[in-house]
């Protein structure tokens, strides 16, 4: 049975989105899961010059305790049209925001909880974050549908961390999806360089911050050792709109006041 005193410690859900045609169906699939989940803070970061109007009003009517920020990403450092998803790196800096207001508005004496890093267009299920909730430094469990492969895990011998159980990029230190780990907040509020880097190779973004942050022997393995996925990478198609220029042709015309 799921916890829900009120004394239990806090989620700090931190998601950076971008303005897309499927962007409010994506936060409305992750608010309606985070709606069952007791004592989540969500920090929803836009990559954008300032907040929009849709993901103001969303939060605004989300019934979830949130915060709304917003940090642009430079040009250069976007993806393209046609661009892979893997180009460039997403999300640094609107990770790194969220970082930022942790730090600036919570403190070791007061506040307990564990920090996630959950994107909008992944799939959650509401075990994993009663598994995080207690994480002493950090936690990590596998995540399916990610690398190339059915799942990526840690390997988990006796209890502790031994190495990875991945293929794509195994020069990295610590070869975890971003929905694969999450950090005791007092590790983040006590080490305030700890950060992401729009520099870090393609795929070092996990290892750039953990590294700052914990050793491999240190790793926290939940999911019943490892064993069970309860997380996926997911990805929504990108919308198709081939036949609304066609539409107009026959006499007819979307309304385009409506949010969609």
């Amino acid at each position: 049975m799921r916890e829900i005193e009120a004394d239990i410690p806090t989620i700090y859900m931190i998601t950076p989105t971008h303005t897309r045609m499927v962007q409010k169906a994506e936060l409305t699939r992750i608010s309606n899961t985070l709606l069952h989940v007791p004592r989540l803070h969500w920090i929803v970061i836009e990559d954008s010059e300032s907040r929009t109007p849709l993901v103001k009003n969303f939060l605004a009517h989300s019934g979830l305790s949130y915060t709304h920020l917003n940090v642009l990403t430079p040009k250069m450092y976007k993806l393209g049209e046609k661009d892979p998803n893997w180009l460039k790196p997403r999300g640094v800096l609107q990770r790194n925001l969220g970082l930022k207001w942790l730090r600036d508005s919570l403190n070791t004496e007061t506040h307990r909880g564990v920090v996630y890093f959950a994107d909008d267009d992944n799939t959650y299920d509401l075990r994993l974050f009663d598994e995080m909730r207690y994480t002493k430094k950090v936690s990590v469990w596998p995540v399916g549908l990610v690398g190339g492969l059915r799942y990526e895990s840690p390997q988990v011998t006796n209890g502790k961390v031994t190495g990875w159980l991945a293929y794509w990029n195994q020069e990295r230190p610590f070869q975890m999806d971003m929905a694969g780990f999450a950090i005791n907040l007092k590790l983040i509020l006590e080490n305030p360089n700890a950060k992401f880097d729009l520099k870090a190779k393609r795929g070092h973004q996990e290892s750039v911050l953990l590294k700052s942050l914990v050793e491999m022997d240190e790793l926290e393995p939940k999911a019943d050792n490892c064993s069970k996925i309860l997380v996926w990478h997911t990805r929504t198609e990108p919308a198709k709109l081939k036949y609304e220029e066609a539409l107009k042709r026959t006499g007819k015309q979307l309304n385009y006041d409506i949010e969609v």
